[in-house]
Parts: C-alpha cells; sequence; structure tokens
C-alpha cells in the first residue's frame, strides 16, 4: 500500500528527510527540486511506513487505499515520474541526510541578533533555521496586523490544507528568541541603517509584492484588475478589501493561464454554499452569491504545450469545475500532443483533449464554466467609461476577435519592488544578491549586515516549500559572515530594540496581539468554517487589543533573555 503525494504539493522538502527508504524525489540537492511542480513518491519503493504524513506540513500525503475520486489521478501522477524498471526493485537508501544547521560560533558581544522584514514562507523559514541555535535572537518585521504574507492573502480558500502550513509558522513563533512586530512598516516606521543599529543582520524576505501590468489600451478602465488583487479581495486583505470586482455580466475573461489564473476561474465559478465552509471573506461570499457569471474565459497567448498552470492545479480544476475548451484549441491540442516527449506536458494535453467542446457542451447548468483559448494575444481593453470587451490577436492568422465582457482580469506574473536603502535590478525585479548577500551591481561588493531570501531573492518562482531550501542558503551565508567577523556588533542593548519601536509605533502588535486576533477569528467562525476573517486594520486592532496584559513575572522573565 503505497503512500501519494495528493496535490500540488508545498514541496519544503519535509517529506524527503523523513523517509527511510529515499523513495521521494526530487530531493532539494536534486537539480529538479526548485522547479518540479510537486514531489513524488516512488510507488515500487515506499515501504508505507508513514513517516511522510507526519511530515507533510500541509496534508498532502496520504495511502492509496484512502484516496477520495478526485485524488485517484494521483497515483498515476506519482508512478509517472519515475521510470519503468522491468520488474526489478528501485535501489533505497538510508535516511536522506538532514542538511546541517548552521552552527553559530559564540561572540563576546552577545547572541547573534537578525532583522527579517517580512512574515511569510520564506521569511519563517528563515527564522526557524537561526533559531536551531541557542541563543540567536530573531525579531520579524511586517507592516500588516497578521503575519503569514501570501499563504493567509494569497491561497485560495478553497486549498484550506495548503493554509495548514501556518501550523508550522505558528510552532516557529513560539520558539525562544523570536518575536514579532506586526502593523510596523520597515522603510517608512522604521529605516535599514536603524535596524542594523539592533541586529547584526537585516533579512529581506519581502516577496514580489507587485502584479506585472498588462500594457494595452484600455487597462485601467474600471472593469480592469488583476486575477492577484481578486485573489486578495477574495481572502479579505485589507488593502484589498474595498475592490471593485462586478460580477453583474455574463463573462470574465482572464489574460494568462498560470495557477492563479485558475484559482480565480474556480472561485467565481464555485458554488457558494461550498465556500461558505471556508476561511473566503464576508464581502467575496455575498458578491458570489449575487453574480450573474455565466462563463469565465482563461486566455493565453500561446499554445496548449506551453500552458503555465501545473498539471495539479489542472487535475484540480478539472475534478471540480466545468471546463470546456474550443473546437479550434482541440486541434491544437492534438497537434501538440503528436510533438510532445515530456511525460508531465503530455499529462496535461491529455487531460485538454478530454475536455468538452464549448460549441456542444450542454447548457443551463447549475455553475458556470470555465473556457480555456490558446493563442490569444491581447490587443485592447474595449469601452468608453467603463469596460465593455477585450479585442485579441489570433496567433498564426490575421484575424482579430473581440470577447464581450464586462471585467477584465490580467494574470501574467509578480514583480518586486524596491527596497529603500538597498540596490535593486529593474530588469529583473530583485535585490542583486549572491547566495542571498545583497550586492552591489558596481563591482559586486557585499553590503554590509544586509540579506535577502524568497522571491526578492530570487523572483517569482517555486512553491511555498521551495522558500525553504532558499532561506536556508541566505542563513548559512549569514551565519557564516557572523562567524567570519563581518558583521558588525548592534550599538544598542537587547531590551533597547522594543523601546524604540513602541516610541515610533505605539500600534505595534506583537505575538499576543497575533494570538488574540487569531483566536478571534477562529471564535467568528463559529465552529462552522476555520475563521472569519477580519478584513479591516481597525478591526484587526481591535482583537489585538484584547490580548492580556503581561504579568509582572513575565515581564521578569523577559528581562533576563534579554
Amino acid at each position: 500500500m503505497p503512500h501519494v503525494i495528493t496535490q500540488s504539493c508545498c514541496s519544503d522538502g519535509s517529506c524527503v528527510y523523513a523517509c527511510p527508504v529515499n523513495c521521494i524525489h526530487p530531493t532539494p540537492d536534486e537539480p529538479g527540486f526548485a522547479t518540479a511542480e510537486m514531489l513524488y513518491i516512488d510507488p515500487v519503493a515506499c515501504v508505507d511506513c508513514g513517516a511522510c504524513v507526519s511530515a507533510c506540513p500541509v496534508g498532502a500525503i496520504a495511502p492509496d487505499t484512502q484516496l477520495t475520486e478526485r485524488q485517484l489521478p494521483f497515483v498515476e501522477l506519482n508512478a509517472a515520474f519515475y521510470p519503468v524498471r522491468e520488474g526489478k526493485l528501485p535501489p533505497t537508501s538510508k535516511l536522506a541526510a538532514v542538511p546541517e544547521a548552521p552552527v553559530v560560533l559564540p561572540r563576546p558581544g552577545g547572541p547573534l541578533r537578525v532583522a527579517v522584514v517580512g512574515s511569510g514562507p520564506a521569511a519563517m523559514y528563515a527564522a526557524d533555521e537561526l533559531l536551531t541555535q541557542q541563543g540567536v535572537r530573531v525579531n520579524v518585521f511586517e507592516k500588516l496586523p497578521t503575519p503569514y504574507g501570501l499563504v493567509r492573502a494569497g491561497v485560495a480558500p478553497d486549498h484550506q490544507s495548503t493554509k495548514r502550513v501556518t501550523r508550522l509558522f505558528d510552532r516557529i513563533a513560539r520558539m525562544p528568541g523570536f518575536s514579532f512586530y506586526l502593523n510596523c512598516e520597515v522603510g517608512s516606521d522604521l529605516t535599514h541603517d536603524e535596524l542594523l543599529e539592533h541586529h547584526h543582520a537585516v533579512l529581506y524576505a519581502v516577496g514580489a509584492p507587485d502584479d506585472r501590468r498588462l500594457e494595452v489600451d484600455g487597462m485601467g478602465l474600471p472593469g480592469t484588475s488583476t486575477a492577484t488583487e481578486v485573489v486578495a479581495w477574495i481572502n479579505g486583505h485589507p488593502d484589498f478589501a474595498d475592490l471593485s470586482v462586478d460580477l453583474s455580466g455574463e463573462r470574465v475573461v482572464i489574460v494568462g493561464n498560470g495557477n492563479v489564473a485558475l484559482d480565480v476561474a474556480r472561485i467565481l465559478t464555485a458554488d457558494p454554499d461550498d465556500l461558505a465552509r471556508t476561511d473566503i471573506a464576508d464581502h467575496a461570499l455575498v458578491a458570489l452569491r449575487n453574480s450573474q457569471l455565466q462563463e469565465v474565459v482563461i486566455a493565453a497567448r500561446r499554445g496548449p504545450a506551453a500552458s503555465a498552470f501545473t498539471l495539479p492545479e489542472l487535475i484540480g480544476l478539472t475534478s471540480t469545475s466545468d471546463v470546456v475548451l474550443d473546437s479550434s484549441d482541440h486541434d491544437l491540442v492534438i497537434s501538440d500532443l503528436a510533438d510532445e516527449t515530456d511525460p508531465l506536458t503530455r499529462n496535461k494535453l491529455e487531460i485538454l483533449a478530454n475536455l468538452s467542446d464549448a460549441a456542444t457542451a450542454p447548457t443551463g447548468k447549475s455553475r458556470p464554466r470555465i473556457r480555456l483559448t490558446y493563442g490569444h494575444t491581447p490587443q485592447r481593453v474595449l469601452g468608453e467609461n467603463v469596460t465593455d470587451g477585450i479585442e485579441f490577436s489570433v496567433t498564426g492568422t490575421d484575424e482579430s476577435r473581440v470577447i464581450p465582457t464586462g471585467l477584465v482580469l490580467t494574470s501574467i506574473g509578480y514583480r518586486g519592488k524596491p527596497i529603500r536603502g538597498l540596490p535593486f535590478d529593474d530588469m529583473t525585479a530583485v535585490v542583486p544578491n549572491r547566495g542571498g548577500r545583497v550586492i552591489e551591481p558596481v563591482g559586486s561588493e557585499p553590503v554590509r549586515g544586509s540579506y535577502v531570501a524568497g522571491w526578492i531573492k530570487r523572483g517569482p518562482t517555486g512553491f511555498i516549500g521551495t522558500n525553504k531550501s532558499c532561506a536556508a542558503q541566505t542563513v548559512h551565508n549569514l551565519v557564516a559572515d557572523y562567524n567570519d567577523g563581518l558583521l558588525v556588533d548592534p550599538v544598542h542593548k537587547v531590551a533597547a530594540l522594543d523601546r524604540f519601536v513602541r516610541g515610533r509605533r505605539s500600534a505595534v502588535i506583537d505575538a499576543a496581539g497575533w494570538k488574540a486576533i487569531d483566536d478571534s477569528e477562529i471564535a467568528r467562525g463559529g465552529g462552522q468554517r476555520p475563521r472569519d476573517k477580519f478584513t479591516t486594520i481597525a478591526g484587526m486592532l481591535e482583537a489585538a487589543a484584547t490580548a492580556p496584559a503581561p504579568t509582572v513575572r513575565r515581564r521578569l522573565l523577559a528581562g533576563l533573555r534579554r
């Protein structure tokens, strides 16, 4: 009874190290790890020990006898990753070696102190790596009153299993030496240089918060937005709670066909009663209940073989939604399938080939459908004062095609933005770095005490868990610099930081405040849903204010630790 990875997993590699027979690949030290759509369990080598189940932070692994009908395609998907062995057992090895933690050498000036800016996966994995060493202090700064970045605001609400990784982050946040400074923005409330006066190093894990913009006429009209903004709106991000998402028309067009585009299409066409059992924002649920949508079109510039979505996401979409394909695109799929040799891409094409034809598919279904279309390059958004359509050129023809719609969403990628006080590469939209060490573009000299991890380091690639190995590389280099005496001791003592931050930002929220927000949201869910989120900063601050004040004993203990 082999175990099976049953979704687009987080890929943090924890299951790899837990497996005693090395049957999960690619491993973090293999070339394909950073680009793999998911990890795969070898069904022949698996010994059914279940160690991977306990290690997986998102609950993505199950025995093959306990899969739901929707999960059954993943049995073949896991097996297809491994070559045919003609009846021979695969080679196995001992427990995969866990990478060594960076050893911090003691210094007379006190413990290593690191400020981490951002609180998403890269930030939390970096904190975890640092806190393997006794005495290290990690202070995490986040501009929002709530932590965990895109896990909270960017993962679709119907993917609750993926959001379980926050349980791991909560455990990290409770580790000795960890402190939260939420609702505090570095670059505005505090500066980079001021953080360096209180820390040996500042590590930025701020992601790639901006959308890549579609530069065509008409973008910016009412009725145009981005898929990532809509995901944030759906998830109740306070910066997007008032986003105008007009679902009164019959059609929405999404330009781009990556996983985010599929997420948005799936949510817009889902049964609101099903979504009501998730942590979707109340305003989004109301809008979906009143939606008049009949169709969401996902338009891609390139052909089917170049589809940007991953195979696990396509499997999930087609198992839950009514997905159709234009007849002309069926011909493209068959043509691509004849020439394709990559097994994962072939699997995608085979699923696409079996989709119903948009022209002949039954109509009148209770839920809107999703239509995939290829070879469509956007030329302009149509409309005078409001969007009423989008015009495409069609690849390989002189034809232009207009798709009527009142809402155009673009989903063509993310982009990092400059960090005050650090160099920035406008072309790649990342902070120039070497292994996470920030460097000056001219001369490639390291910028003292400055480090990056996650998307601001490598660009918007990979999955949640890919940030684990990315952060580990940065932390190892940071610790090496500390051990080599390259990081200057802070000017101020440990205890001075809290007073300094609160003097600059009196509304800063600590771990107790976040727990109060978390507890309140869960209570608001009433046991019927995981949580009912606050969608305004004011609501979050009000909940955080209910946190109990630290006792005298706790203050004394905190002082001793400092």
